[in-house]
């Protein structure tokens, strides 16, 4: 039998720089700093149970045992505005809106890259069957 599970709990991105990435992230999203591990990172809420781990990038990349690699793409569900204010709100701030994309259930998303050229997607329900 297999064990039933509530979601994934946390996600973890590689940064170069920990203060900037955690300034990107309060900004845009309004997470907010829950745990700090000194200059190896911080954990963000990202949700009503979500956490988003930033880790400084060592120059050799190691990775953390919680994750498969640097090739993480948050997804950030229902904004609490529409996409087109998220995209006003992006372009004032100088970041670039990559795609746009309508869902066949009727979902929106839109990516963009963080400042570490991590790609990010805005999603609204209707992205995927559960969701």
């Amino acid at each position: 039998m297999r064990p039933k599970t509530d979601g994934i709990l946390e996600s973890s991105l590689y940064v170069s720089d920990v203060p900037r990435s955690v300034r990107f992230y309060q900004e845009t999203f309004g997470f907010s700093v829950i745990s700090e591990f000194g200059e190896r990172g911080c954990a963000m809420q990202a949700g009503t149970r979500q956490v988003l781990l930033l880790f400084k990038r060592e120059p050799r990349a190691r990775f953390h045992r919680h994750t498969t690699g640097r090739r993480t793409t948050p997804r950030v569900r229902n904004p609490n505005c529409g996409i087109g204010q998220l995209e006003s709100l992006l372009q004032k701030r100088g970041i670039a809106v990559e795609e746009k994309r309508k869902w066949e259930a009727g979902g929106l998303s839109l990516y963009f890259r963080d400042p570490d050229r991590h790609l990010i997607e805005l999603a609204t329900p209707g992205t995927w069957s559960v969701y």
